[in-house]
Parts: C-alpha cells; sequence; structure tokens
C-alpha cells in the first residue's frame, strides 16, 4: 500500500494542502527575502555611517573652539591680572605714585569708594532672612574664618619663619589669613554642588560686613602696622572709603530694586574691572622701585603653600562639620566648606592698600592673596563633582536611616 503523503498548510497565494516536502521552500521565501531586505538595507547605510564617522572630528573642532572661548570668558579676570601686571613691568612709570595716572587719588579714594559702592547695590541683604536662625552654622563659619585661620597661619609662619623664603612674601600669607570670605565664588561653588545657598550667602555677606571691621584689626595685630601708620587715620579713611559708600549704595538698592532686579547689571564685572586698576597700580610701584627683588625659589614655594594650606583647611572644616552630632546636614557641610576657606579679592586689596599705605613691599605683600583668589576657584571647581557625589550619596543614606522599619510578622 503506498505511503500517505505528509501535508501542511501553507497561506498565501499557495493556500492549498500541499506535501511537506514541497512546502518547505516555501516557506522559508519570506524568511530569505527578509534577509535578502536586511542586507540591501546594510549596504546602503553603510557608507552613509562611514561618511558621519570621517565627518565627526570636523563638527567635534566647532564645539571644542566654542568651549575654549567660552572657557576664557569665565576666567577672563585671571587673565586680565596677568595682563595687567606684565603691562605695568612694561611702563611701571604711568600707573606709580606721582604718575599720570595720580593713583594716591584715584584708586585709594574713588576706586577702592566704587567698588564698596557696587557691593552695597548688589548685595541683597532682604534674603539673607531665611538663613538667619541657623546660628550653629555661622558662629562655625566666622570663628574659623577670622579666628581659627589667621591664628593657624602665624603658628604655621613661626616655623618658616627661619626659611629662606622672602619675608614679605610670608606677610602676604597672613594677611590672606585675615581676609573675610568673599561675596562671590563662595555662594557661586555652593550653589554648583547644590549645597545650602543660602546659608552660603549669608556668611559670605556678614562675613564682608565683619571684615570691614576685624579684617583691619587683625593686620594689625599679627603684622604690627601700627607703628608706621596711625591707628585712627586707617580707621578714618576705612569709613570714608569702605563703610560709607557701602552704606549709600544699599540706600540707592532700595530706592532701584525694581529697576536692578528688572535689568541686573554686571555688578561683578564691574568691581573686577576696578579691582584689576587697583593690582595695576599697586605693581606699577612694586616695578617702580629697584630695592624690590623676588626670587623664583620664594615664589615658587609659595604657590605650593597656598595649595596646601587650601586643601587642609577643606579637608580639616569636612571633617569638623560630619562629626557624629554636628547638627550639620551634608548641604551645611558644603556651605562651611567653601565659606570658611574661601578669602575675599574684592574686599582684601582694597584694604592692604589701606592699612598698608606708604610700604614699598606693598606690592609683595599682596602677591599671596592675588595667588590665592585663582588657587580656591580652581580647587573649587576641580572638587564639585566629588563633593557633589558624596553629598548625593549622603542624603540618601540619611534618608534610608530615617525610614520607619516594616513590622515584623511573627
Amino acid at each position: 500500500m503506498a505511503a500517505r503523503s505528509e501535508t501542511v498548510p501553507v497561506t498565501g497565494y499557495y493556500s492549498r494542502l500541499l506535501p511537506a516536502a514541497a512546502a518547505a521552500p516555501l516557506r522559508a521565501r519570506p524568511l530569505q527575502l527578509q534577509q535578502q531586505q536586511q542586507q540591501r538595507r546594510r549596504a546602503a547605510g553603510a557608507p552613509g555611517r562611514a561618511a558621519g564617522r570621517r565627518q565627526q572630528p570636523a563638527r567635534s573642532a566647532a564645539p571644542r573652539s566654542m568651549g575654549l572661548l567660552e572657557r576664557t570668558r569665565k576666567e577672563w579676570f585671571i587673565l586680565g591680572i596677568v595682563l595687567v601686571i606684565a603691562v605695568a613691568k612694561l611702563e611701571p612709570a604711568i600707573g606709580a605714585k606721582g604718575g599720570p595716572l595720580k593713583p594716591e587719588i584715584t584708586i585709594t579714594y574713588i576706586a577702592v569708594s566704587a567698588i564698596f559702592f557696587n557691593s552695597g547695590l548688589s548685595l541683597k541683604t532682604e534674603e539673607l532672612t531665611s538663613a538667619l536662625m541657623h546660628v550653629k552654622l555661622h558662629l562655625f563659619v566666622q570663628i574659623f574664618t577670622l579666628v581659627f585661620f589667621p591664628t593657624a597661619i602665624w603658628l604655621f609662619l613661626q616655623a618658616l619663619s627661619v626659611t629662606p623664603i622672602n619675608e614679605w612674601l610670608l606677610k602676604g600669607l597672613q594677611t590672606v589669613g585675615c581676609m573675610p570670605p568673599p561675596v562671590s565664588s563662595a555662594v557661586i561653588l555652593t550653589k554648583a554642588v547644590g549645597g545650602n545657598e543660602a546659608a552660603a550667602i549669608f556668611n559670605s555677606a556678614f562675613g564682608s560686613f565683619l571684615g570691614i571691621v576685624i579684617t583691619p584689626l587683625l593686620l594689625l595685630l599679627f603684622l604690627g602696622s601700627s607703628s608706621s601708620v596711625p591707628f585712627t587715620s586707617i580707621f578714618s579713611q576705612l569709613f570714608m572709603t569702605v563703610v560709607v559708600p557701602l552704606i549709600i549704595g544699599q540706600i540707592v538698592r532700595r530706592r532701584i530694586k525694581d529697576w536692578l532686579e528688572r535689568k541686573k547689571p554686571p555688578f561683578g564685572a564691574i568691581s573686577s574691572c576696578v579691582l584689576l586698576m587697583i593690582i595695576y597700580t599697586t605693581f606699577c610701584d612694586t616695578f617702580s622701585n629697584p630695592n624690590i627683588d623676588l626670587d623664583k625659589f620664594s615664589l615658587i614655594i609659595i604657590v605650593f603653600i597656598i595649595f596646601f594650606v587650601q586643601l587642609s583647611f577643606m579637608l580639616l572644616t569636612f571633617l569638623f562639620s560630619t562629626r557624629n552630632n554636628s547638627g550639620f546636614t551634608p548641604a551645611d557641610t558644603v556651605a562651611i566648606i567653601f565659606c570658611s576657606t574661601h578669602k575675599s579679592l574684592t574686599l582684601g586689596i582694597p584694604m592692604l592698600k589701606i592699612v598698608f599705605a606708604g610700604y614699598e613691599h606693598l606690592s609683595l605683600i599682596s602677591v599671596p592673596l592675588l595667588i590665592y583668589h585663582p588657587a580656591q576657584i580652581l580647587l573649587g571647581s576641580v572638587l564639585v563633582p566629588t563633593i557633589k557625589s558624596w553629598m548625593v550619596s549622603r542624603q540618601k543614606a540619611l534618608k534610608l536611616t530615617r525610614q520607619p522599619k516594616a513590622p515584623v510578622k511573627v
């Protein structure tokens, strides 16, 4: 008897029943067509993708140049410091005392007053009330900045006094320790990490106000400037060129607050430009004095010391503020790290100009502060991702520990 032929259904055009042997090629045909179509698509797309890969470097060149330009715009002030020092070296007589710019009037009175008037206009004191009640954090920052920092530097300099490092640069390190926190950089970096921005704003502004009175006292205490500059004349000049313009700026701000909020003038850029003029005339005085000699060895050592001090104090504030039962949140710790270790160049240079008026080594005393300013911005910017990742992980860990545990079923 003949064997029965196995049949299978085939859809489509061949819808009748066919033997299995004949139906196999028909079932495989749609799969073959799909494979052929995919091969054609790959063949057609390959040149395009290859061309895209070849063109990618050309496309990335434009963003790279744009990134360099953007970086230059952000760091224009540091580049400006280098430029004005170079210009002062080329022709120091222009900005020196008694020169065409008359810095004894235009800088000592007009430029310094303009900086603090601008600070009064830009300082948003109404925003500080939200952070006012965090007294423990404020005390920590201000005591560390204006008591511990200058005292620790003084003790450190006692050991360095026996070294061949230039004594005026060492005195400049002491002036760095006496400076108040800056108004801008600590706030910007705290905000970049996501820390307690309100606390950073309060401590930067409050520290600046305290610095007007405390910084000259610290400079006189640690450096003994009172022997050459009368105490009363220093504070009378400070009052007229710092306190009065600051108060006037605050009064004007209240009158034109809406206009300032709407137009948002570039307060930071204005103060930085005036500050560059002060730095320029300071170094003109230096380069016009043939008796001043700065050895490269001392300068290099001072740079290393500044980075060491900056990193050490950042680590110290971190350890203090993260102790058990410290009462500080991770966001508070971020504000403490930046506000406690940063020093104000905007307030510092004008104060040095007043307190050390008549010092032929004023520019050498200013050098460590000029180095410390870009160092704190550089280190802060580099450490932002690390501090941010720590803060986020710490906040998550604290949130998990505070969640109530589910009851165990017996």
